[in-house]
């Protein structure tokens, strides 16, 4: 399969129990480039049945096949072919990424695919590496078992669908778990082709399935609230978070749950504004403001605040915008039309609550721009945390700055939001950053940077922003059950 041209139009199927289906009532959607509307690709709306059938696929495969019985390496060696079969189609993922979601093909070529592969390693070397629990105490010995929990349901998100989608799929595989995978609607393709090359590296028939269409009482029904699903991992909005929580409930089925974010970055008078603004920049327009971890409300101290917004403001007006397939452009389009006229709301809005609109604040047009959804770079001033339009989740290329004077002025405007997935602190006063870090309700804590990962830490949000952590032995925590076993010991 090559990568998605204009008249290229890529015919989708599930892939249950190791064979590609269409949806068991033919129903169908269409996938469309957000750039310029053009048909990338037909794809099942699988209804409850296809759940159905992958969840007995998946039940199947984890019972009654060898995947769960494999050891950590044997497991890591098909990973780490999987992981090379990414590598080896690099190009084409990425292209098929930006084309279906609008992410600029610089972001999707240098750092999204390549944590793809990366995502499939990590946890595919870490089962066999991580350290474990035993506790001699006289004639007694007592030990941990980490055993498979048993079919997971990954539900991932449209903005940056391959990267998340294997952010759950890797560890659930590699601790031994089969997979059902439901990619988010509006971006299917790489999940599909990801699937193809899954197949073709080795991987067991049933072990991972791919189940495309919609929530509710549709694809994703069976998926939260069947008995034999043992674990739900779910990247997405807090409301539909919310839906799945209460699903799973009647099953006591656990869930990792990571959802929205209002994140702040908080910028001090003796940051360095040489690496601050760039970054604050990259924290809010990166992904095209369409990343759960943006920074979102730019908190800035007085005394520099005139300076660095100039800066920044600047800075955001230089950002290129245009088609992503061009890596001259830093942003790309929204995803869909519906989520481009909600971006375009909140600005409205903010402009009605008070703001002033520094730089953008208009849905592009022209030519270039007609047939996508383009939102340019937007600056907001002139608003207080008690706005609407800087507390509610925007999810796209708009910022809004506040002002502060004081550590714990700062402190309070930051932790006064019911999300706390992140948070970025730009200062050079080492005491202030671990003072402020330990105070700080949020998963994680930037100082100084943004967006670097180690795949070992904790990752999952406070308040409406998620529930549980993955990473390292947090994932191993939740994609197993823990097992205490205690013997006596002969004397």
């Amino acid at each position: 399969m090559t990568a998605p041209t204009r008249t290229g139009v890529i015919h989708v199927q599930n892939l249950i129990g190791g064979h590609w289906r269409d949806a068991a009532d033919g129903r169908t959607f269409e996938t469309r480039d957000p750039h310029d509307g053009s048909l990338l690709g037909v794809v099942p709306r699988s209804s409850a049945a296809d759940g159905e059938a992958a969840i007995v696929a998946a039940r199947k495969a984890f019972d009654e096949g060898p995947w769960p019985q494999l050891t950590p390496k044997e497991r890591a060696k098909i990973l780490h072919a999987v992981a090379d079969a990414v590598d080896d189609h690099r190009e084409e993922l990425a292209l098929l990424e930006t084309t279906d979601g609008g992410k600029t093909i610089t972001q999707s070529l240098h750092a999204e695919i390549p944590r793809v592969a990366h995502n499939l390693r990590f946890f595919a070397d870490y089962v066999a590496m991580a350290a474990n629990e035993a506790y001699p105490d006289g004639a007694l010995l007592s030990y941990v078992l980490y055993p498979p929990a048993g079919v997971v349901s990954a539900i991932s998100p449209w903005n940056a669908p391959l990267m998340l989608a294997t952010w759950k799929i890797a560890p659930a595989l590699a601790f031994g778990n089969t997979a059902i995978l439901k990619p988010a609607p509006q971006t299917p393709l790489t999940a599909y082709r990801f699937a193809q090359l899954a197949q073709e590296a080795g991987l067991p028939d049933g072990v991972l399935n791919v189940v495309f269409g919609y929530g509710g009482d549709e694809v994703a029904g069976p998926l939260t609230g069947d008995s034999r699903v043992d674990r739900i991992t779910f990247t997405g909005s807090s409301a539909t978070g919310v839906k799945i929580l209460e699903a799973a409930a009647k099953n006591h089925t656990p869930v990792s749950a990571e959802m929205g974010g209002k994140s702040a970055q908080v910028i001090f008078a003796d940051a360095d504004l040489d690496v601050a603004v760039p970054m604050a920049i990259r924290g809010i327009f990166g992904g095209n403001g369409q990343v759960c971890l943006s920074g979102s409300r730019l908190l800035v101290q007085n005394s520099i605040r005139d300076e660095f917004v100039a800066r920044f403001v600047a800075e955001a007006g230089r950002l290129t915008v245009g088609d992503p397939k061009d890596p001259a452009n830093f942003v790309g389009p929204l995803i869909e039309q519906a989520h481009l006229d909600k971006v375009s709301g909140y600005v409205d809005l903010a402009r009605e609550e008070g703001g002033e609109v520094l730089v953008g604040g208009a849905r592009l047009t022209g030519d270039a721009y007609a047939a996508g959804f383009y939102y340019p770079p937007t600056v907001v001033t002139g608003l207080t945390n008690a706005n609407r339009a800087a507390r509610e989740e925007i999810f796209g290329p708009v910022e809004t700055v506040l002002g502060f004077d004081t550590e714990e002025e700062a402190m309070r405007i930051t932790n006064d939001s019911p999300y706390g997935l992140a948070g970025m602190l730009y200062t050079t006063n080492l005491d202030r950053a671990h003072r402020m870090a330990a105070r700080w309700k949020a998963g994680t804590v930037w100082i100084n940077t943004f967006f670097e990962r180690d795949l070992r830490l904790p990752f999952g949000g406070e308040g409406i922003s998620g529930l549980g952590r993955e990473g390292g032995q947090y994932s191993r925590d939740f994609f197993t059950e823990p097992r205490a076993v205690t013997m006596r010991l002969r004397g």
